[in-house]
């Protein structure tokens, strides 16, 4: 009977699967042979199933966290869209203006495109009305800031650099006296055609350790005090900042390097009248440089050690090493410059406003006043990181660049006369060290003097 009990129980399976025998009588028992593997648990299969589910399981926990963090971006995307459309609003409405930069435009394009791969992944994942319309209005703003730039950015460049060289004519015409360059008659032989190599060379005398410095011979023609007197700046402080300069009352007294007199104009490296970068020039009784962390130009007289300033003009003037010099390697916080030539003074530097490009000034002290004074302006299209250094020459700025190690090139001069510019000369300046500091012309003996890494070098200039 159990026999039997086993076979009704196995043949009433989920399947309803049955199997019929035979059997024999033995023993008063029915005796059969039962294949029971019909019926055995799939187990191979069941495991499959089972990791399909599993599998199943993660996959939907996966897209419900992908859900979810979409979800959570959306309104973030939303807002960072709204701030474009927000920033885009003054292009648009200076776009009848053409004031806006092409820099500007390629950022904000930029930023536009890496917001579209962003929508378009949220909008893979969620797809709804409101992702199809960011993705469209991301698309459609792309586009109008892209023909913004490639169509309008003629007209802006072209009304800008017109507008430049407007502004440099009416500097040119505004103050400048009658006959400009009648003020030395080797003026009027055009642009300087050589450089002699070095007819001095001598380490400065605090030491060929202090790198940064200027150094030269007093440079107004008119001065009796300190006619023949030779100076040396050097920047103490870091290689960035100094507050003393060096006296000679003549040449062989610097070559012997004594009989000098130190003259302090700063009581601190950090004081507002200290120097800052390698800038100065000594004009007749005074020394001109550029003011501790500023836009200013200081002027602090030998004879009264009174310090007088003037602010630089221009929208953002460059200052604490943020337009130094560079081309091959930045010279520190060497952001203002400050020449002297046949003509007066000059600070060289750069703007935001002229997008990082040198800006000449014209300096001019007036005695009865007690004031310094910026009479005019002059913009270039030199970008002044390109550039190794620069000098003044009758109202005409040069720029220099580095060639190797022992030797500058003269490339480029912009006439302040006329505002034409020339960037084809090749004027060879040797050097002994690779580092030029400052570079300054004197009028009173048609000379450069250079501050190179501790050397002071000195050259006879050619019209």
């Amino acid at each position: 009977m159990l026999q039997i009990l086993l076979l009704l129980l196995l043949s009433s399976t989920a399947d309803s699967r049955s199997q019929r025998v035979s059997g024999y009588k033995k023993a008063n028992a029915c005796v059969c042979q039962l294949n029971s593997t019909m019926w055995l648990f799939p187990a191979q299969k069941f495991k499959y199933v089972l990791e399909e589910v599993h599998t199943c399981e993660g996959s939907l926990n996966n897209l419900q966290e992908e859900l979810t963090f979409s979800s959570q971006r959306l309104p973030l995307i939303q807002d960072q869209f709204s701030n474009f459309t927000a920033r885009l609003e003054p292009y648009n409405y200076l776009h009848f203006r053409g004031l806006y930069t092409e820099l500007s435009l390629r950022q904000l394009g930029q930023e536009l495109s890496q917001l579209q791969v962003d929508i378009d992944v949220v909008h893979s994942q969620l797809n709804n009305s409101e992702t199809q319309k960011l993705s469209k209005e991301a698309d459609r703003l792309h586009k109008h800031v892209n023909k913004m730039q490639t169509i309008d950015t003629l007209n802006m460049k072209t009304v800008k650099e017109k507008l430049r060289y407007l502004k440099n004519n009416v500097e040119t015409c505004k103050s400048i006296p009658k006959d400009f360059r009648g003020h030395d008659r080797h003026c009027l032989r055009g642009l300087i055609t050589n450089i002699s190599d070095p007819i001095t060379a001598k380490v400065s005398p605090h030491g060929k350790s202090y790198i940064s410095g200027s150094w030269g011979k007093q440079a107004q023609k008119e001065s009796d005090g300190q006619k023949n007197s030779y100076w040396v700046q050097p920047l103490l402080s870091s290689h960035i900042w100094g507050n003393t300069v060096r006296l000679y009352q003549t040449y062989e007294d610097l070559m012997a390097s004594t009989n000098h007199r130190d003259f302090t104009f700063a009581s601190s490296y950090s004081h507002p009248s200290a120097i800052e970068g390698p800038s100065a020039v000594l004009y007749g009784e005074a020394l001109f440089y550029h003011c501790y962390r500023s836009a200013d130009i200081c002027r602090y007289d030998l004879e009264t050690n009174e310090v007088k300033r003037v602010t630089l003009p221009g929208t953002g003037v460059g200052f604490n090493n943020k337009f130094p010099y560079c081309y091959y390697d930045c010279r520190l916080n060497s952001d203002v410059d400050v020449e002297a030539d046949e003509t007066g003074l000059w600070a060289l530097y750069a703007t935001i406003g002229n997008h990082g490009n040198l800006v000449i000034s014209r300096l001019v002290w007036d005695s009865e006043v007690k004031s310094l004074n910026v009479t005019q302006t002059w913009e270039t299209r030199l970008f002044k990181k390109a550039v190794s250094n620069a000098f003044m020459v009758c109202g005409v700025m040069y720029a220099t660049r580095y060639v190797n190690e022992y030797r500058e090139e003269v490339f480029y001069a912009f006439d302040t006369a006329t505002g034409k510019e020339d960037n084809s000369l090749a004027i060879p300046l040797e050097k002994v060290a690779k580092a030029v500091a400052s570079l300054s012309y004197n009028p009173t003996n048609k000379q450069i003097y250079m501050y190179n890494d501790g050397y002071l070098l000195a050259y006879q200039v050619y019209f």
